[in-house]
């Protein structure tokens, strides 16, 4: 059987029964995941405006789409709790707010939701 010790990657997300620390580091390593993904399909859709205005009309008539507006809005939550959860970790790394890092995590989970609630109001 193989864990997390011996170099496998399945223990990376399993969450159950662990402390807020490593919550956090794997909702981290998730969304870092999510963004590159996104990255990736970001650059496909610009390459595909290349092919001329009908290419970029059909873009924007899609991204009206609701389903694909309430994944804008995941995308906003994933990147806002990445990178607060960053100066989260860079604190802790210059060894500010180590003894209060749980309380840390759930301050940087509370925040990317709220901030997300704010661009929902202004984006619905």
């Amino acid at each position: 059987m193989s864990n997390s010790r011996t170099g496998s990657t399945k223990g990376w997300f399993d969450v159950k029964g662990k402390h807020a620390g490593y919550v956090a580091f794997a909702l981290h390593r998730a969304t870092g995941i999510l963004l590159v993904l996104y990255l990736f399909l970001h650059f496909g859709v610009l390459t595909s405006l290349l092919a001329g205005p009908e290419a970029y009309n059909g873009m924007i008539h899609l991204m009206s789409n609701p389903v694909v507006e309430i994944l804008e809005l995941g995308l906003i939550f994933v990147i806002l709790y990445h990178g607060l959860n960053g100066i989260r970790l860079g604190l802790m790394a210059l060894n500010i707010g180590v003894r209060r890092h749980e309380a840390m995590f759930w301050i940087v989970l509370a925040a990317s939701g709220i901030l997300t609630a704010v661009a929902a109001t202004a984006m619905l």
